[in-house]
């Protein structure tokens, strides 16, 4: 499937979606009304926000694939993080005033009614929020899209709020102690907070172009697997995210003695490599260094070596902890700088 097949699914995907919110929404100020409860209220202000950041989320998709230009070099996927930052940040404000408000309301108690019918209600709606999660969340993992994964990761929270709440809600029909409403709203808000912070660390983190170092191990476990001989050293391996794209840098040392053909079509099997395991999401730069003997013979597999000035020991295995320092590993434990 192309790429521009792969965004307009993505658009009905998030359409469908926000349609969906905007029900379901009805649906909980609804159950909010006819029970009374704090904790359905938590559950009803967070479906108002499924529904702006369903619409942040569209407009945020439509951005980043918009293609690049003189003054984007790199494309407009920081859009993406934008969106987390926002998501973020009002996801907290809802849960602080949750927490507020149901305080208040263990002073000040309420009455909650028909208790029935607002777990049969709860069940409904937080079920279809979890399944919408579940599903857009494997589509974000297939396509690396952080759109489409906040979004995912911002429904299932709201499912497994709704979990939490029809807990809360037995108890209360069981036990009668209305009380009880209030400490499952404050639950509830705490659980939003924390959903708040995730997602504001995520954004300032893509915004900053912090190293995401499980993203650098995953890909450099991968390659390492199927690496050539010729591919004797790999350093000053940098990711960056530009939303659900990958710009990606570093230094491949192969054999000095390579012509430039040879080398270009060595460079060239490293990078299908890497596309193999990212797709058409990374766009990659390799800096190409010789090998430098005799320091480098010891590490250097290729066979039948016209200029092997030693003999092969041992090839080093390639991990975060080699591959991203801006030196040749074999100069990892002096002092001096790789270029």
């Amino acid at each position: 499937m192309s790429s521009a097949a792969d965004y307009q699914m993505h658009r009905k995907y998030l359409k469908v979606i926000l349609g969906v919110g905007i029900l379901l929404m009805f649906v909980k100020f609804f159950t909010w009304w006819i029970t009374n409860s704090n904790a359905v209220l938590s559950d009803a202000l967070e479906s108002i926000l499924n529904i702006g950041t369903g619409f942040f989320a569209l407009y945020s998709l439509y951005i980043s694939n918009t293609p690049k230009d003189k003054n984007h070099p790199y494309g407009h996927g920081k859009i993406e993080f934008l969106l987390a930052g926002i998501e973020g940040a009002l996801i907290s404000l809802t849960g602080a005033f949750i927490i507020v408000k149901s305080g208040y309301n263990l002073v000040v108690p309420i009455e909650v009614t028909q208790l029935e019918a607002g777990i049969a209600l709860t069940v409904f709606s937080g079920g279809i929020n979890l399944l919408m999660g579940l599903v857009l969340l494997k589509r974000s993992k297939t396509f690396n899209n952080l759109v489409l994964e906040s979004e995912a990761r911002h429904l299932i929270s709201d499912g497994m709020t709704s979990v939490g709440l029809i807990i809360g809600l037995v108890l209360i029909l069981f036990t009668g102690q209305v009380w009880l409403d209030q400490l499952v709203a404050i639950a509830i808000g705490i659980l939003i907070l924390r959903s708040g912070y995730k997602l504001l660390r995520t954004a300032i983190a893509g915004i900053m172009d912090e190293a995401d170092l499980k993203l650098v191990r995953e890909i450099v476990e991968k390659v390492n697997k199927t690496r050539k001989p010729e591919w004797i050293d790999l350093h000053n391996f940098r990711v960056i995210k530009y939303g659900s794209k990958l710009h990606i840098d570093c230094h491949v040392t192969i054999p000095w003695y390579f012509n430039q053909v040879e080398a270009h079509d060595l460079i060239e099997e490293f990078e299908r490599e890497v596309d193999r395991h990212c797709g058409d999401s990374v766009e990659l730069f390799v800096h190409t260094d010789p090998c430098e003997p005799p320091e480098m013979c010891k590490m250097c597999a290729v066979k039948n070596c016209p200029h092997r000035k030693h003999p092969h020991k041992v090839v080093v295995e390639w991990t975060v902890d080699n591959v991203t320092p801006n030196k040749k590993i074999y100069l990892q434990n002096e002092g001096s700088e790789d270029g």
